[in-house]
């Protein structure tokens, strides 16, 4: 057989396939394996392609009894890891014998499994925190502390927090897993944006005064509608209001504008954008990028204390996908941060 039917035919596989000879040269390679590996690999030794011990073991193990090997070739291009399940079988040429070695790429395969495998990890640590002390604190008060009225209702307040900061995280999990199962179907109710940002408003207003935190609202303040799920834009627009309060600064201020616009760039078209702009100490570039990951904390201990379960910037962002918006984030350090929601409007 010749090399350009060989590779003809091995461009029918879809993926990154070699064919090695007897003589453990590399016969054929399809366009994606000499992507993988080099435009001149046809020709070589297969030892000076491939490189990898594990595959070169089950190259070699292949041709020496026939039988399939299954191995893992691990890789990375521009500064991402990459892996692929590779599977060698024997071929017979007719005229020879070689192995077929072919690369599928399961890096998405791999990363959801590394996701899965965090998310555990981060809940179990949540969870496992309150869950100690609460466990600590009924022990305590069956023993030492069983006949002291001051100790008893300390506890029993500490027990009471750690209760609650369970009770928000298994919230914010339910609603997170909601919004991912809805995410591909877009609500289509209309929802006046503006009305909802000022209810939202005076609904936080006592937790504001506490903080000595005054609103400034800029803006249409109704009759700005969008397609929307109204509850769940409620919960994007109170999660960064509550937010900017709490991290903000006390005494600060914390800005909520409204603008309508025929052409906005991050929608490539009408739409209505909502920054919530704080004037707090801002965040450092390198976490900017990461704050909509689950469990994500820049300050995990002022966080935790704050009553944040790491999954509230996870949830807008999935609910602004709902609604085929878009999430900019923006700050500078010791002058506030700026979130910004734009949402296609009718």
């Amino acid at each position: 057989m010749t090399e350009a039917f060989l590779t003809q035919l091995l461009q029918a596989i879809p993926l990154a396939s070699v064919l090695i000879g007897r003589g453990e040269r590399i016969l054929a390679a399809n366009n994606d394996a000499k992507a993988l590996f080099d435009q001149a690999i046809v020709g070589r030794h297969f030892i000076t392609a491939i490189r990898q011990p594990n595959v070169l073991d089950a190259v070699d193990a292949c041709l020496s009894d026939h039988q399939t090997r299954r191995t893992r070739y691990l890789t990375s291009e521009a500064g991402k890891d990459l892996t692929y399940a590779v599977t060698a079988s024997y071929v017979d040429l007719g005229a020879g014998e070689g192995v077929l070695v072919c690369f599928d790429d399961v890096t998405h395969v791999e990363q959801a499994g590394q996701i899965r495998r965090d998310f555990v990890a981060n809940v179990s640590h949540e969870l496992r925190t309150p869950l100690t002390a609460l466990i600590g604190f009924i022990e305590t008060l069956q023993g030492p502390a069983k006949d002291d009225p001051a100790a008893r209702d300390r506890f029993l307040s500490i027990m009471q927090r750690e209760s609650h900061r369970m009770e928000r995280l298994v919230r914010d999990l339910l609603s997170l897993s909601r919004v991912e199962g809805e995410e591909r179907m877009r609500p289509t109710a209309r929802v006046d944006v503006a009305t909802l940002i000022g209810s939202i408003l005076r609904t936080l207003a006592p937790l504001a005064e506490e903080a000595g935190v005054r609103f400034d609202q800029h803006g249409p303040a109704d009759n700005v509608f969008v397609p929307g799920d109204e509850d769940q834009l409620r919960q994007i627009f109170t999660n960064l209001i509550e937010n900017a309060i709490k991290y903000g600064g006390q005494g600060g201020l914390v800005e909520v504008i409204v603008t309508v616009a025929d052409d906005i760039p991050a929608l490539r078209g009408r739409g209505v954008s909502i920054t919530v702009k704080d004037s707090g100490p801002g965040i450092a570039d390198v976490h900017i990028p990461r704050l909509t990951e689950r469990f994500y904390r820049v300050d995990s201990h002022r966080s935790r204390e704050m009553g944040g379960t790491g999954l509230g910037l996870a949830i807008v962002k999935h609910i602004v996908n709902r609604h085929r918006g878009r999430l900019r984030i923006e700050s500078t350090l010791g002058e506030g941060s700026r979130f910004t929601v734009s949402l296609p409007a009718e």
